[in-house]
């Protein structure tokens, strides 16, 4: 018999750690190699661990509600005649199994969350605290923050987004509040009190990252927003002649929002600065073009799936991307590195029938473009005889963004070109 460390698995560029959602085993239970042992959580999804071999799940070394860092050992599987079937000898070492026959684990200072107690009562982990002591954040700085994780423990996230809103002032080092404070964690009871006959509804776990994600947008970014009214008539009549002959060739369903995502990066192409996010007084200019596309969940809670390498993509090749990553999105089938990377976002709020909207900045990006309802309107046509009044296909594009890198001029010419790619959209394009 030999023991195999399983670890918790990098899930996408910028997570660095998860929480344990629910176990699917308990110790004792018999394990089929890929069979899923753990749900987790993270800021950007909810996803299951698969075992990396068949077994016996021997130790649980860290409970539901508990946060585990990436490369962490979490579970230990006691496997038969040392390998697992189907793995190799050379694969052992990617799943750290440094011999045939392991000790008994014990798990390691790094991963244990030590419980490091102040005079309030407060719980800090050693990761928590020597993040404190590397920037100066004193004990009564600490205890103001208020936590998002289990037992309102304050966790990674929530000092480096208190150390984000501090703007450089002075730590203060005295009983006083600090100058900054961190963006509050959400709690549904703060300044409002019920009356008799209301409904409190609990937020779960992905609302208040949304709400926790909102605010800090807000707080960090001044937000400006340009507004272009577009004549997507021919676009539409495109669509119309093409959307069954394409499902009929490409098993996909046509809808508008790819001919949108092509348009947004080709005007990512012609306006770099717009693919760009902040870094303390540094502008980084994105030189890949990864759109993400908000998207409305059954629970009405927000994903954001990401198309990566939009511009690379032809129309075939988005429609496809478009369609798998919603349908996944809506059964909760993403993996995290499908919902990170994003440069870019896109916002479809016609889908509800509403004409424009101002949407919040998914931080770090720079920008994000609101999509209005397509309305048949009267409109000014102009022709080589004089103007006439015509019914045209029209929607308004709401373009917000950080006016920290990105002016009113940039901001205002970028959404006017995303427009003039649809206007000029040819009726005759050819799949």
């Amino acid at each position: 018999m030999a023991e195999l460390k399983v670890e918790l698995p990098k899930m996408g560029e910028s997570v660095a750690e998860a929480t344990i959602t629910t176990w699917l085993k308990a110790v004792g239970d018999k394990i089929e190699e890929d069979e899923p042992i753990v749900e987790i959580a993270t800021d950007k999804v909810d996803s299951e661990v698969p075992s990396p071999c068949s077994g016996e799940l021997k130790e649980i070394l860290f409970q539901e509600g508990d946060v585990v860092e990436v490369g962490a050992v979490f579970a230990v599987i006691e496997t038969e005649n040392g390998v697992s079937e189907g793995i190799e000898e050379e694969e052992l070492s990617e799943i750290n199994v440094e011999s045939e026959i392991l000790k008994p684990l014990t798990p390691t200072e790094e991963y244990i969350e030590t419980k490091i107690v102040n005079d309030s009562g407060k719980f800090y982990s050693p990761l928590v605290k020597s993040i404190a002591s590397k920037e100066g954040v004193s004990q009564d700085e600490l205890d103001t923050i208020k936590g998002s994780g289990a037992n309102n423990r304050v966790t990674k996230k929530d000092i480096l987004n208190f150390l984000s809103n501090r703007s450089g002032q002075s730590v203060q080092k005295t009983k006083e509040k600090p100058i900054a404070s961190s963006v509050p964690a959400v709690n549904v009871s703060t300044n409002a009190s019920p009356a008799g006959n209301d409904e409190i509804v609990e937020m779960d776990r992905m609302r208040k990252m949304i709400a926790e994600h909102m605010v800090m947008s807000v707080h960090t970014a001044p937000h400006v927003t340009s507004f272009v009214e577009a004549d997507v008539t021919n676009l539409v009549l495109w669509r119309n002649k093409t959307k069954k002959q394409f499902e009929e060739k490409e098993g996909e369903k046509l809808t508008f929002t790819p001919i949108f995502v092509e348009a947004v990066a080709k005007a990512l192409r012609d306006y770099p600065m717009v693919n760009s996010s902040i870094n303390g007084d540094q502008i980084i200019v994105k030189k890949n073009i990864n759109i993400g596309m908000a998207t409305a969940l059954p629970s009405g809670n927000l994903i954001v799936p990401v198309i990566g390498n939009a511009d690379q993509l032809n129309m075939v090749g988005l429609a496809k991307k478009v369609n798998d990553l919603a349908k996944r999105a809506r059964e909760n089938k993403l993996k995290p590195d499908e919902i990170s990377g994003g440069t870019y976002t896109i916002s479809n709020v016609g889908t509800f029938g509403n004409v424009m909207g101002t949407p919040i900045i998914n931080q770090p990006q720079s920008g994000i473009l609101a999509l209005g309802a397509i309305r048949k309107k009267p409109a000014v046509i102009e022709t080589p005889t004089g103007d006439t009044i015509g019914i045209r296909h029209m929607m308004f594009l709401s373009h917000s963004y950080d006016h920290r890198n990105v002016d009113g001029a940039l901001g205002g010419q970028f959404v006017r070109k995303v427009a003039d790619y649809l206007e000029n959209f040819d009726l005759n394009r050819q799949l």
